[in-house]
């Protein structure tokens, strides 16, 4: 359909997008997304009216283009020409800056950071978070920013980190750890060293957990780890046993020299080598392990599970990521955070600490993509609205069809032909997510359920005055994963059940 596209003039484009069945409407959006032809390009800007068309069909187009593997400077340009100035859903608007970020931050990849349309986006993020009044704009922005992953940008977001509330400054860290190693200077390291260590302000336990994970994964100093060591030690029970953990499975995933000296060190330490150091009894966890591992590539999974003192998750994190050679690729990442619960639960705030608003929400990257943040609730009286009203249907994260490769390369061969090469790959997605909370009978349910279906198309072409040759391969593998959690916090020890269901895959 996108290579039909990619041959049809702008009239036809249209034609078909106002003809087409509503039901299929959004399919030909995404496609003609992909196809980025300029016919397709203008047939869209013209089709999409973003006053009057439905939020949904909008977000699919701002999504379609955010997966964009190799986007145009034009198709940039379409973006923020139709969200200029406009009063748009806030969903819409939302997305759309995310999408601008990581339109902005591939563009940069493929060397066009010069281009207008890249020094206009950038521009319309900066301006936007320097306006910004509500904190849930301006953590859009930063994550947008983490989406760009533009190193002229990373002082901006250690401002928000170190200065800002704690919402902001967590979104800041998030968007510091979207960057690669080389980027995280000695500068920024000092800041989270700051942040975690509480030197300039009271900071909230995951805000300081983000900068203690930033320390950990991006080429951690045997100082430092040591440091987060010790400090873990004058910690509540959980945060203590989620530290270390965490240092545990960061210095088994890092198989480099520094690692093993970092270990020599540890052991080297009596005031952590011992076992009343070792041996907290909270029922955090962090955990990250290999899922393949091939010569070229490295797939893991990691589940990070934050509890409260009281025995209520505070967050959780689920982590699919691909390494092959030295580039890492999250695949995708679900953060659930319930945030609030402790004065709720009883339970009384750390002196000094800020006490954050009743809230709970989910964030989720794919493909190196931040999505928009989704809130369950806010607040006790939408937390009691929801209790009471709610429907039983799951949330939608992302729903819809993505290019994720496009690559055509000409090869010359030695007695001067030509072999013409085409690969595309193409993922269909719906991804959902719930939490139910049981207020009367104590419970906390969760529930995240991915189902993808992957297509990759290859086509390689010999054409001489004498001989035609085509090889053609296709692809194609479905997959459904669905991992629940549920607690019940009415008696003492906490009942926790963790399960992660996965489908049969077919393979053709």
């Amino acid at each position: 359909f996108i290579q039909m596209l990619r041959n049809a003039k702008k009239r036809d484009v249209l034609q078909l997008l106002r003809t087409v069945p509503e039901e299929m409407l959004p399919f030909v959006v995404e496609a003609a997304v992909a196809a980025q032809s300029i016919a397709s390009l203008e047939a869209l800007s013209d089709f999409l009216d973003f006053s009057k068309k439905p939020s949904s069909l909008l977000e699919k187009f701002l999504y379609a283009a955010a997966f964009s593997p190799r986007p145009s400077g034009q198709l940039l340009r379409l973006v923020l020409d139709k969200l200029d100035g406009k009063q748009l859903a806030p969903e819409v608007q939302e997305t759309g800056i995310l999408a601008m970020g990581s339109l902005v931050g591939k563009l940069c990849h493929q060397k066009l950071c010069g281009l207008q349309e890249v020094e206009h986006g950038v521009e319309t993020i900066l301006r936007g978070l320097r306006d910004a009044e509500e904190e849930s704009e301006v953590v859009i922005y930063l994550l947008a920013l983490g989406n760009a992953a533009l190193p002229k940008t990373i002082p901006t977001l250690l401002d928000h980190a170190e200065e800002g509330p704690t919402m902001v400054a967590i979104a800041a860290i998030t968007a510091l750890r979207r960057f690669p190693a080389q980027h995280i200077s000695s500068k920024v390291k000092q800041a989270m060293r700051r942040i975690f260590h509480v030197k300039r302000k009271s900071y909230e336990k995951t805000c300081r957990l983000a900068a203690a994970e930033i320390l950990l994964d991006k080429e951690p100093l045997p100082m430092d780890v040591i440091n987060i060591l010790l400090a873990a030690n004058e910690l509540e029970t959980e945060m203590a046993t989620f530290l270390l953990l965490k240092v545990q499975s960061s210095l088994y995933a890092h198989h480099h020299y520094s690692a093993r000296k970092i270990m020599k060190d540890i052991r080297g330490d009596p005031r952590i080598n011992n076992y009343n150091f070792f041996s907290k009894a909270g029922i955090s966890s962090s955990f990250s392990g290999p899922l393949t591992v091939t010569q070229d590539l490295l797939s893991t999974f990691g589940l990070d599970l934050l509890f409260l003192e009281g025995g209520f998750l505070r967050k959780s994190v689920s982590d699919f990521s691909l390494l092959s050679h030295g580039q890492r690729l999250h695949a995708a990442q679900v953060t659930i955070e319930a945030q609030g619960m402790d004065s709720m639960l009883g339970e009384n705030v750390l002196e000094g600490e800020e006490e954050p608003e009743l809230m709970a929400g989910m964030s989720a990257i794919f493909f190196d993509v931040q999505l928009r943040p989704i809130i369950f609730f806010q607040g006790y009286t939408d937390l009691m609205a929801k209790v009471l009203l709610s429907s039983g249907e799951p949330t939608s994260v992302v729903k819809g069809n993505l290019l994720l490769m496009d690559h055509h390369q000409v090869i010359p061969l030695q007695p001067g032909f030509q072999v013409a090469i085409k690969l595309q790959g193409a993922l269909g997605l719906d991804i959902s997510a719930d939490m139910d909370v049981s207020i009367w009978e104590q419970e906390l349910k969760t529930s995240i359920n991915a189902r993808g279906s992957l297509a990759i198309d290859f086509q390689a072409e010999l054409d001489t005055p004498f001989l035609q040759a085509t090889l053609r391969s296709q692809t194609e593998v479905e997959t459904s994963v669905q991992f629940d959690t549920m607690l019940r916090f009415s008696s003492s020890p906490v009942l926790m059940c963790l399960q992660l269901r996965e489908e049969q895959a077919p393979y053709r």
